[in-house]
């Protein structure tokens, strides 16, 4: 299949195409993002990545660079206009233009309400965390943040990536697999279960490596593990440890984008997870620190794309010139938002102490430290946490 492929197209260009009546790979407008993203698109080295580097990966590839592209443009350019076909297929005006395309979660940050300074989280069975920076200032190297793509979000800003291999499939995999038939609403049951713990009362700690760790570490032989498991531990325990770490493994996220100079402000929430569970949302304000805003939309990724969609119409034609004028008009949040308890903060800034040592140790190479104390810290940390509640 590879040796008979014409060319290699992502479904964020293909779409556009079809609905403008490209059908040739050699003029299917590319998007930044897409190629950034997924294939080392940067004009700084003059587009892909050239011939010599790509053999230097495998022979295999030989002949592959001209089978690709050239150049690439960010969503909000026009990919063409719609075609008769499509125009009467969705009762739409022949001729209107059809953005370039991009990303779902790239999309969402946009309809989100991304701007400098804010990260955006895409919450649902994996998280996608976006950030932009402007691309007329310095931005250093940032190790474990492999999304690093000039354009591929808003244009005129750098755009960045990061994020968690699975989230809500960590918790739909432990209520499937350990209660499988216990009751036909685990979900719900067990949240409200693990929302009556404080925080440490569990005595347990996980690391939320079950797909692998994406950012800091970038190492999909990774593997998640659950510590401080007794003969007394509760279902209900053992979950509220999943969503505490995948709590922490955000934090550690922020901390690296602060850690090399790009400030994290606002922080906005979109997605399932948001939508689902107010228990996760206020242990992710606790653990960081910091308020989550829920963005009003439950469709910010098609909120982005009408806004692109909006941008490539331009205002001649009833649209928006800039993508930040669109989300000015388009672009809220819910009332509703989670701020962090001094008290909670407190007792998982203890927790997360113990996390960056289990994600240091298992996951570096050069951590020197040992783990002696990490059973025995929790269990003082549970106790604590229990004598509060009895006072």
């Amino acid at each position: 299949v590879f040796r008979a492929a014409a060319s290699f197209v992502e479904l964020a260009d293909y779409i556009p195409a079809v609905l403008t009546g490209v059908s040739s790979p050699s003029k299917v407008v590319r998007s930044i993002c897409a190629a950034g993203h997924k294939a080392m698109y940067n004009d700084a080295w003059a587009g892909l990545p050239d011939e010599e580097f790509l053999l230097q990966l495998s022979p295999f590839f030989a002949g592959l660079r001209a089978k690709l592209y050239s150049k690439a443009v960010p969503a909000g350019e026009r990919a063409g206009t719609l075609s008769p076909l499509w125009a009467k297929k969705l009762k739409l005006p022949a001729g209107i233009p059809v953005s370039v395309g991009a990303f779902d979660a790239h999309m969402g940050a946009v309809g989100a309400g991304i701007k400098p300074k804010t990260l955006v989280k895409i919450m649902g069975t994996s998280t996608c965390d976006i950030m932009i920076f402007p691309k007329d200032e310095k931005l250093p190297d940032i190790p474990g943040l492999c999304g690093i793509v000039p354009d591929s979000v808003v244009p005129g800003y750098v755009g960045l990536e990061a994020g968690q291999s699975a989230v809500g499939d960590i918790f739909y995999w432990f209520l499937k697999t350990f209660l499988p038939s216990a009751r036909k609403d685990n979900y719900s049951y067990y949240t409200k279960l693990a929302a009556q713990l404080r925080p440490g009362e569990c005595g347990l700690l996980a690391l939320d490596w079950n797909n692998g760790n994406r950012t800091i570490l970038v190492d999909q032989k990774l593997t998640g593990l659950i510590i401080g498991m007794s003969l007394n531990t509760r279902p209900e325990e053992m979950y509220r440890a999943l969503i505490e770490g995948t709590a922490f493994g955000a934090r550690t996220i922020i901390e690296r984008l602060e850690e090399y100079g790009v400030e994290v402000g606002d922080i906005i929430t979109c997605g399932g997870l948001p939508e689902k569970s107010p228990l996760l949302m206020q242990i992710y304000a606790d653990v960081t620190g910091r308020e989550l805003k829920i963005s009003a939309s439950r469709q910010t990724c098609a909120v982005g794309a009408a806004i692109f969609g909006a941008v490539a119409a331009g205002k001649e034609s009833g649209g928006f010139a800039t993508v930040e004028e669109a989300q000015e008009k388009i672009c809220s949040y819910r009332k509703i938002s989670y701020r962090p308890d001094k008290e909670n903060k407190a007792i998982y800034d203890r927790l997360y102490a113990l996390y960056k040592n289990l994600h240091d140790s298992f996951g570096t190479k050069t951590y020197s430290g040992n783990l002696f104390h990490v059973m025995k810290s929790l269990l003082a940390i549970k106790d604590q946490s229990v004598n509060r509640r009895n006072e």
